[in-house]
């Protein structure tokens, strides 16, 4: 059990102006931000970032989606925190999300899905070390 997780608040998220209530949802679910930018993927980081999916057929999809604006990326810290966000943010697929997710509540589709969550205690350390040194996790 992990206390820390990573998210990003996507592209179509953060056009649609929902950065700022997904983070209010993140704080009502109990997480502590420990760290957390704004910024815009190139190409090349969102294809380093998501090297894990360069054999699947939606990998330059997804690429090209999450260097397509800003984002919102933060390290969160609470009890049990990685399990605990999967449940906050629901299923990959908005359709199948449960209700009050902020999947179910913000994203489109699949491939615009509003939110990135870590999916283990191992990939949460790799993802947040990703964006933020040290220094920069509080």
């Amino acid at each position: 059990m992990s206390n820390r997780t990573f998210t990003i608040i996507k592209p179509d998220a953060t056009r649609k102006g929902n950065t700022g209530v997904i983070l209010q949802m993140i704080n009502d679910a109990g997480f502590r931000i420990a760290a957390m930018k704004m910024t815009k993927l190139s190409k090349e980081k969102a294809g380093e970032f998501y090297a894990v999916h360069a054999e699947r057929p939606f990998y330059g999809e997804l690429v090209e989606f999450m260097s397509s604006g800003t984002i919102t990326a933060a390290v969160l810290e609470k009890d049990n925190a990685v399990e605990d966000f999967r449940k906050l943010i629901g299923a990959t697929n908005p359709s199948e999300a449960a209700d009050g997710t902020i999947r179910k509540l913000f994203a489109a589709s699949i491939g615009e899905n509003a939110v990135h969550g870590s999916d283990s205690n191992e990939n949460a350390l790799i993802e947040g070390d990703f964006f933020f040194s040290k220094l920069e996790q509080f």
